[in-house]
């Protein structure tokens, strides 16, 4: 449901929801895209990660392409990747199940990127021909201004405090006749999380996907303990609504929009897929390489959309039986998911006597170096 709010203040409750199902209020959920609208402001009240980039890719995609937009949103903690980003060499998967935080690929490109209540997330919509980077950024800048918070925009058009210390970063999409820019502002994230999770140390894993640039990142609670998720929204609003000429409502959505929108539900559905959420990975090979009381075993995959393509010995074992058993787990390892292995899992449980002992052992060795 999308939620009307005076424009002044920004933020004060809503006092009449909306909720007539008119027929101009079906329009606004269809498809087609009205010939010319004015500038619009959205906030969500929603934290789950997956609605919040559905209802992003909408507006991207769904609404007029010469309308100017400006969306913001927070998530629950999650690890949110880039397009044509690889998990398995951005994130440490197993870690990030043991803290319970899913990990999202959205739909632009970029870096790697944590998220929580603590981090505000800002998307500007523009058409294509008007898109500028540092325009964008600059807006939002000038949003903390009013806070009395000194920021910047740097080379890279990422936004930047006291000395080069990154406050926010930021992703951009440009298709057809439209163009978006969206960004992550530290004000107080949990930056602990981030230890163990981002990043990893499979140096034998070399990728065609694109990898994050680390970057040192502070929040702005370091430099303003009155500086807010609230006072933020407000802020940029207000940056944008000046700049665009708007007057009207800021329009809050949650969770409950996707009943009335099936391209938001849709998307929801293609995000948290397997197909999209590791079937989207670019190629990729991993050397692996184990000890054993055999000696040791080197096994080289090369893996395509998340799936293993091939397995090779590389520098098979001196140990004639192990061999044989690494050799017939490279044949079944062709076509299965990489890391999950669910095929291959199966067909080796199925495995009698001390040959099936030997590929169980090789199976668990592979799915913990994965």
């Amino acid at each position: 449901m999308i939620r009307l709010n005076p424009f002044r203040p920004l933020l004060r409750p809503v006092l009449h929801p909306y909720t007539a199902r008119s027929a101009r209020h079906r329009r606004f959920l269809s498809s087609s895209t009205p010939s010319r609208s004015p500038p619009s402001i959205y906030v969500s009240d929603s934290h789950d990660p997956w609605f919040n980039l559905a209802f992003e890719d909408w507006l991207f995609r769904k609404t007029d392409p010469e309308q100017k937009i400006l969306y913001m949103y927070r998530n629950e903690p999650s690890v949110i990747i880039g397009r044509n980003q690889n998990p398995w060499k951005e994130i440490d998967l197993a870690r990030l199940r043991q803290l319970g935080i899913p990990f999202v690929r959205r739909k632009s490109g970029g870096g790697t990127v944590y998220h929580d209540l603590g981090n505000t997330n800002y998307c500007v919509f523009v058409p294509r021909l008007e898109f500028d980077r540092k325009t964008n950024a600059e807006l939002v800048t000038a949003g903390l201004r009013r806070l009395d918070l000194e920021a910047y925009v740097n080379d890279r058009n990422d936004i930047c405090v006291e000395g080069g210390k990154y406050v926010s970063g930021s992703a951009f999409k440009l298709v057809n006749k439209r163009a978006y820019h969206h960004g992550t502002m530290l004000i107080e994230a949990q930056l602990g999380n981030l230890r163990g999770v981002l990043g990893n140390k499979r140096e034998s894993m070399v990728t065609k996907g694109v990898a994050s640039v680390p970057s040192p990142v502070r929040n702005l609670r370091k430099w303003s303990k009155e500086v807010s998720h609230e006072k933020f929204v407000e802020v940029v609003a207000r940056e944008f609504a000046d700049k665009y000429g708007l007057s009207g409502e800021i329009k809050r959505v949650d969770e409950s929009e996707a009943r009335g929108n099936e391209y938001v539900r849709d998307v929801v559905a293609e995000l948290k897929s397997w197909e999209w959420q590791y079937g989207q990975t670019p190629e990729f090979t991993h050397e692996i390489t184990g000890s054993f009381d055999f000696g040791s075993l080197t096994m080289s995959i090369s893996s395509r959309h998340g799936l293993i393509t091939s397995a090779s010995l590389p520098s098979p074992p001196l140990d004639l039986e192990w061999w044989q058993s690494a050799s017939e787990l490279c044949e079944l390892l062709a076509g299965d998911r990489y890391e999950s292995m669910e095929q291959t899992t199966q067909a080796v449980r199925e495995r009698a006597g001390d040959e099936g002992e030997r590929l169980r052992v090789l199976v668990e060795w592979l799915r913990g170096e994965m």
